[in-house]
Formats: structure tokens, C-alpha cells, sequence
């Protein structure tokens, strides 16, 4: 495998809706329904979002968005790399890929919501290593036994 391109890109390009489709699946299959904030491909569409893919050799094996929240920051959505090129550095490489964007931009802030099971503790994890921080629910997100909210100061 040679280098992971990661780009911007659009939820309708081939292979991502399926892509997508698995994502939402394993958000289900592993947290209540009331507690997935998972987005869907028209979700992803929407003002506001940008989309990114990662690929290694052409294949598509990983995605992950922004939501501008406006001047509270902005939000990382639809963090996903295929269970198949997982432990390679390639959830990191999308994190610092995003940050990087959010603070070109200029967002102030990061946040996002994930999972509070123990099947999100390595997305925790990854997001602890990159400085983010436990904060309460934010815009229009409620407390919610199954979820966690993190933050990352981009001005600092």
C-alpha cells in the first residue's frame, strides 16, 4: 500500500454511499437508535458540510466531515475507516487532516459526539491523543448516557 490520499470530496462519488451505508449500519448495530447522530448521504450534502475520503491505492477506504456550527466551531462528522485497514494510522491521518482544515478556515474550535460503549474506546482514545477534551452536550445535542462529547481548542 502506498500513500493515503485524502481529499475533499462528495458523498455521491462511487463507493462512498456504500461506504456510508456500512458506517450507519455499525452505528446501529452498536448504540441505541435515539442515541445515533450518525449522518446520512443527504445529511452530508447539506451547506455548511464538508466531506472528505480517504483513499490508499484508489480504493476507497475511509471518510469523515466537518459541520461549520458557526461561531461555536465546528463539528466532526461520519469519522469512518473500513474495519479492514484499521491500526494503520489512518483514522489519525483524517483527524489531523480535518484539524488542519477547521483551522484553515478558521474555526476557533472542534467538537463532536461519540460513543460512550466500549466499542468507541479507541475513537475516544484517538481523539484524546489529539488534545480533545471531555465537555457537556453542545448546539443541539442532549445528555445522553450513550454519548460523550469532546472538544479541541483551535486558538491555543
Amino acid at each position: 500500500m502506498s500513500g493515503i490520499l485524502i481529499e475533499t470530496s462528495t458523498p455521491r462519488m462511487p463507493g462512498v454511499q456504500a461506504l456510508i451505508a456500512r458506517h450507519l449500519a455499525l452505528m446501529y448495530e452498536i448504540s441505541p437508535p435515539e442515541s445515533v447522530h450518525a449522518l446520512t448521504v443527504e445529511e452530508l450534502e447539506a451547506p455548511g458540510i464538508t466531506f472528505f475520503s480517504a483513499r490508499a491505492d484508489g480504493a476507497l477506504i475511509g471518510m469523515g466531515a466537518l459541520k461549520d456550527l458557526g461561531p461555536e466551531g465546528a463539528e466532526i462528522k461520519s469519522m469512518h475507516i473500513i474495519s479492514e485497514m484499521r491500526g494503520r494510522g489512518i483514522a489519525g491521518q483524517m483527524v489531523a487532516h480535518i484539524i488542519a482544515h477547521a483551522r484553515g478556515a478558521g474555526h476557533a474550535a472542534l467538537l463532536l459526539e461519540t460513543g460512550s460503549e466500549p466499542a468507541f474506546a479507541p475513537a475516544r482514545q484517538l481523539y484524546e491523543r489529539f488534545g480533545f477534551g471531555y465537555v457537556p452536550p453542545f448546539a443541539d445535542y442532549q445528555p445522553d448516557p450513550h454519548s460523550v462529547f469532546m472538544r479541541l481548542s483551535l486558538t491555543d
